[in-house]
């Protein structure tokens, strides 16, 4: 279950869509929320309603994946770097003051890049209780698609790897959201 802003909400449904296929190439049942609920489903419920809508839906567990922030970082290029040997820009003037020259009068361009803080937990629906938890970030990836994808192969592979779906994968059904 993502949950990430209106605004995101492409990245919401490719960060679930990924989470969901990972789990089902692993061989578990899992549900994207997002073809499930809306967004605002739970919003007007108080927990015992949430939890008997999922658990009537035979959602036995929910993985949440929480856009926790999302910063954007403006730098300079410069039009020109060239690295040399030390003792040779620093201990002549001229091999210093070209080096220099090149990066100060060569011009450059302004970037952006974006970075988004990642918290993704397992709740067991049975008790309650979180099984699993991880934060995570990512830069300025090429598309929401390909951060969904990535995301997702993480996730589930650090799932597998931290032994937290051995014992469910056991369970006859394991709905993961």
């Amino acid at each position: 279950m993502g949950l990430i802003r209106d605004a995101d909400r492409t990245l919401r449904e490719k960060m679930e869509q990924h989470l969901v296929a990972d789990l089902k190439d692993l061989g578990y049942d899992a549900t994207c929320s997002c073809d499930e609920y809306n967004p605002k489903t739970f919003e007007n419920m108080n927990e015992e309603q949430a939890i008997s809508k999922l658990r009537n839906s035979g959602v036995d567990a929910v993985l949440t994946v929480v856009l926790l922030d999302k910063t954007r970082e403006r730098y300079y290029v410069p039009g020109r770097v060239q690295y040399t040997p030390y003792t040779i820009y620093y201990n002549r003037f001229w091999g210093y003051s070209r080096t220099i020259y090149g990066r100060i009068y060569s011009e450059g361009y302004y970037t952006e890049d974006t970075k988004y803080f990642w918290e993704t937990n397992l709740y067991d629906l049975a008790t309650n209780d979180l099984v699993y938890s991880a934060q995570s970030q990512s830069f300025d990836p090429s598309s929401s698609e390909s951060l969904g994808h990535e995301y997702g192969q993480m996730i589930a592979t650090d799932l597998v790897k931290q032994h937290v779906l051995v014992n469910l994968k056991e369970q006859p059904v394991l709905k993961a959201m």
